[in-house]
């Protein structure tokens, strides 16, 4: 019997800790999820509420985006300046601590003109009053290798 509530106590033990990441795991996918579908609807207002007040981004062009106003700014003429469909796909998330973590996002934006712009984008998120927040964004182009 003894053995038996060892045994339950260890597979309790082991499992709490994984459900808890997949679910934290869920809320990031959902946060960047919400992130693209405000820049494709332009949606100020879910922007204003998944970025922190301090957010920085450094886009492809090497155009830094500091603060939400400078954010939202940037972020809006290039979703007007560059139209399409933007899609980003989670890849990898690492969580650094509970409460903040590294997320690389596969990023594509299909164009009307048919072409698909690649590119990678890495966000740090934070965790505040239990809701995850993006605080840092940079999007890449892929380089072509060297010989």
């Amino acid at each position: 019997m003894r053995t038996g509530l060892v045994f339950i106590f260890l597979i309790i033990w082991i499992a709490i800790p994984a459900l808890g990441q997949k679910a934290e795991d869920e809320a990031i996918k959902k946060l960047i999820a919400d992130y693209s579908l405000a820049r494709e609807t332009q949606d100020t207002v879910l922007l204003a509420s998944i970025l922190t007040a301090d957010i920085d981004q450094l886009v492809s062009s090497g155009e830094w985006r500091r603060g939400k106003e400078g954010a939202f700014k940037g972020m809006m003429r290039s979703s007007s300046g560059n139209p399409g469909k933007r899609v980003l796909t989670v890849e990898h998330i690492r969580m650094i601590e509970s409460k903040s973590a590294i997320v690389d996002a596969r990023y594509e934006i299909y164009q009307a003109d048919g072409s698909i712009r690649k590119m990678w984008s890495t966000f740090i998120v934070v965790k505040n009053k239990n809701r995850w927040q993006i605080s840092a964004i940079r999007n890449m182009l892929p380089a072509k290798p060297s010989d």
